[in-house]
């Protein structure tokens, strides 16, 4: 790889991330994010967690009214793309580590930056 160090340059991968603070409402937990990608805001990011249940479709719809309560008519009546295929399996942190890449992945499309 040395030698080709004079044709070849790695492609940097521009920094995106969410920083925010974090609310507990009862049964839920709430993190807002404001996510920024080489120091420029790009949006908010809002991540909600039902902590009684652990499969994605036994909380489901109790989570999109929660959602819909304070972000209204924004919030899809589908889950997140990821999700879909996990609905009734046991939800794991490797599947919020999914979401997030997702949702980053859609900023940097929006941007014009892979």
């Amino acid at each position: 790889m040395l030698k080709m160090t004079n044709i070849y340059t790695s492609k940097k991968q521009t920094k995106i991330e969410s920083k925010g603070p974090r609310f507990e409402i009862g049964d839920f937990c709430v993190k807002l994010g404001s996510v920024t990608m080489s120091q420029n805001f790009k949006g908010i990011l809002v991540e909600v967690e039902y902590r009684p249940c652990v499969v994605p479709a036994g909380s489901w719809e109790l989570m999109r009214e929660f959602l819909q309560g304070f972000l209204g008519s924004a919030v899809s009546n589908q889950a997140p793309q990821y999700l879909q295929n996990r609905m009734n399996e046991i939800y794991q942190p490797m599947d919020t580590i999914h979401q997030y890449l997702e949702q980053f992945g859609q900023y940097r499309k929006a941007t014009g930056v892979i």
